[in-house]
């Protein structure tokens, strides 16, 4: 059995192990996708992907005309990207990138949704032209728009607002605190008749956009700014008299549990809350658009990292990997906020046992920080072991921090045979050359700066 600890947590117990996955460590390892050559890769578990969606829409299948979009920003690959369009997803993005990304894994315009604080007028126009959904994030992008549309555009159009319904007990990942970047403040002194009138003047604005948070963030906090939502779009169209709003994005940012593998909160319970919340909201009367993006991925995937060296420095223990900051970056700058379960696997791939020794697990990257787990009770880890991180499958591995010119890990999708628990793995994204970190680097203008005589 994998010996793993759970990460720092209250009330909940033990973590269990993520037995689940052992028999993928060994085979990774059996495979050469862990070795001396590639020492840190990210995996990807399909199957487990494609049930997670499968719950997604089975708590909403009650309602009809659900889209659910996932959020691009949690797993900018396409692979993965057109595994999820192929099970029924849209996609929510956030940048001239992702929507590329988007549009290349297979999403068809039509079921796009792009977000974003600072749109330029390129991607405004781009987007209408092709027909991708558009949040309008304040009253200036409004403006804006109203510039550059085109009557014929296919877009559906929207105004994100803040329902300042307060904030999680991670800060950064608050987007409804009384101060935050996102939309339009709905509470600040009168900001409601500003954005009915928005809506006045603009036939063609139909959908309400807004998102409370992610990890950090009770339901309760994130039900309580759909149903401000929900209660502002059915104000508008009281107002003006016309079913005006037709459609609500109620985001995503379900938070997840990082303490041991149980799904908690589930979509289920998601559902509960908005009921609860907003009764209305399922009623069939507006089109619903959700966009989830952690809580889809991050338990259907992990980290493996060789063990390069280990030593002891005042008493303490310190393994030192190949997975630190670079590929788990939240948590070596935030370790209390986003703490992460760790696994150990011998050399061959296979659990380790034996007695506990309390280690920190570091990364490679030359900052003091780069530690992913301080004093974690684990067997004895020693040169050429595996540590593997576990609930890592969305932003960390998807999105790694360029930090010593490290070179991107590579990426593997796996499935595992019924009868057999053969495991099978298919490249998402080959690891990173020394040859691309240079030409990313300027090598094509390596004499740019060169002053030359003559």
């Amino acid at each position: 059995m994998t010996q793993t600890t759970s990460a720092p947590h209250h009330g909940h117990g033990t973590a269990p192990p993520a037995a689940r996955f052992d028999a993928v460590v060994e085979a990774a390892v059996q495979q050469g996708l862990l070795d001396e050559g590639d020492p840190v890769a990210g995996f990807i578990d399909t199957e487990g992907v494609r049930a997670s969606v499968g719950a997604l829409h089975d708590a909403f299948a009650a309602t009809p005309g659900v889209l659910h979009t996932f959020a691009a920003k949690a797993c900018s690959l396409i692979p993965v990207l057109r595994l999820l369009a192929g099970s029924g997803m849209g996609c929510e993005v956030a940048s001239p990138g992702e929507l590329r990304l988007a549009l290349d894994a297979g999403f068809p315009a039509s079921r796009i949704v792009l977000d974003s604080p600072t749109k330029t007028r390129e991607e405004i126009r781009l987007a209408l032209a092709l027909g991708v959904a558009v949040n309008a994030d304040s009253l200036a992008e409004l403006r804006r728009i109203d510039a550059l549309r085109n009557p014929s555009t296919a877009s559906v159009l929207g105004l994100r607002i803040n329902p300042q319904v307060g904030g999680g007990s991670i800060g950064p990942m608050s987007t409804a605190t009384d101060t935050s970047k996102f939309g339009v403040a709905l509470r600040d002194p009168g900001a409601r008749e500003v954005i009915v009138d928005a809506f006045r003047e603009r036939p063609w604005l139909t959908r309400l956009h807004a998102h409370v948070g992610s990890q950090g963030c009770p339901l309760e906090l994130i039900a309580a700014g759909v149903a401000q939502t929900y209660e502002l779009a059915e104000e508008i169209n009281g107002t003006l008299g016309v079913r005006q709003i037709t459609s609500l994005d109620i985001g995503g940012g379900l938070p997840v549990n990082f303490a041991d593998e149980t799904v908690r909160p589930t979509y289920a319970d998601y559902v509960a809350a908005l009921t609860a919340a907003a009764p209305g909201l399922f009623s069939g009367h507006y089109a619903l658009v959700t966009e989830f993006g952690r809580s889809l991925l991050a338990k259907n995937g992990f980290i493996g990292a060789r063990v390069e060296y280990t030593k002891d420095a005042g008493g303490r223990r310190i393994a030192l990997t190949h997975a630190g900051a670079q590929t788990a970056t939240r948590t070596a700058l935030m370790p209390d906020a986003w703490p992460l379960r760790i696994g150990a696997f011998g050399p061959d791939g296979v659990p380790k046992g034996g007695p506990v020794l309390a280690q920190d697990i570091a990364g490679p990257c030359c900052f003091a920080g780069d530690v992913v787990a301080y004093g974690r009770e684990l067997p004895e880890l020693a040169e050429d072991d595996v540590v593997v991180l576990y609930d890592t499958g969305a932003y960390y591995f998807s999105t790694p921090w360029a930090y010593n010119s490290l070179p991107r890990p590579a990426v593997y999708g796996f499935r595992v045979a019924g009868p057999t628990g053969a495991v099978t793995f298919a490249t998402v994204r080959e690891p990173q050359s020394l040859d691309s970190i240079a030409a990313e680097s300027g090598l094509a203008h390596a004499d740019a700066l060169i002053e030359r005589d003559g």
